[in-house]
């Protein structure tokens, strides 16, 4: 189990805390709005209500020992560059900022964040990768102009092999693991006339020119925004 510190509880601040308590993280939200955390309070392992741009009220509460910190302060960008800055001073390993602009991403970037989202922008790209290709099934932002996204195998590929499909010669992506949803047998699935399990999925980590891509697969691949975006529907 990991330790995250999410400061800043709107909307992204308070959905990233329940996904990452309800994957099983501990969480510790925080806030300077005491209504915003005590809306939280039963949801996550500790809610507290403190102003993140000052460096003794973090230290205070001995939160320099967590894995992770995401400060998402909503719409106070300075109060982000505070904080952003007041953690690194800490030794917090890693912390990652909010950003609206890109401006605001370089100056976050320059004071010492680690990492540096812009939530809109990358919900934009997303929904445009699946526009454009329907096989897409989730899209990630990698750096400027690359991307890793996966895919539903495309039907021309289908009963062919790495090989045959030559993905970095055609396409110029690479292919970095295949997730392959496997049907537990029957002997597996307990007595005849019981409920159906579901599916199980087996990753292949090492796929080689002879592995042959089958229906219902699950592409992993990077490359260039634009040659992901090109690949087959």
């Amino acid at each position: 189990m990991k330790r995250f510190l999410v400061i800043g509880l709107g909307r992204f601040g308070r959905r990233l805390a329940q996904a990452l308590t309800k994957a099983g993280q501990e969480v510790i939200a925080v806030d300077v709005d005491q209504d915003l955390v005590e809306r939280m309070r039963d949801e996550v392992a500790l809610a507290v209500r403190l102003d993140a741009t000052e460096a003794e009220p973090l230290q205070s509460q001995d939160f320099g020992d967590v894995d992770a910190a995401i400060v998402s302060i909503g719409e106070d960008f300075e109060a982000n560059v505070l904080a952003t800055t007041t953690l690194k001073a800490m030794g917090v390993p890693r912390v990652i900022s909010r950003a609206s602009t890109e401006i605001q991403r370089r100056i976050l970037t320059s004071v010492g964040a680690d990492d540096v989202i812009l939530p809109e922008e990358e919900v934009a790209d997303r929904l445009a990768s699946q526009l454009v290709n329907p096989n897409i099934v989730e899209a990630l932002t990698l750096s400027e102009g690359h991307s890793l996204v996966q895919i539903k195998a495309p039907k021309a590929w289908h009963d062919k092999t790495l090989g045959d499909i030559d993905l970095r010669r055609k396409y110029e992506v690479n292919l970095v693991a295949i997730r392959r949803p496997v049907e537990p047998s029957e002997k597996e699935g307990g007595k005849s006339g019981s409920k159906a399990s579901p599916p199980e999925e087996q990753v292949l980590d090492l796929p080689m020119a002879h592995t042959l891509i089958r229906e219902g697969d699950i592409l992993v691949l990077v490359g260039e925004t634009e040659s992901l975006q090109n690949l087959p529907a």
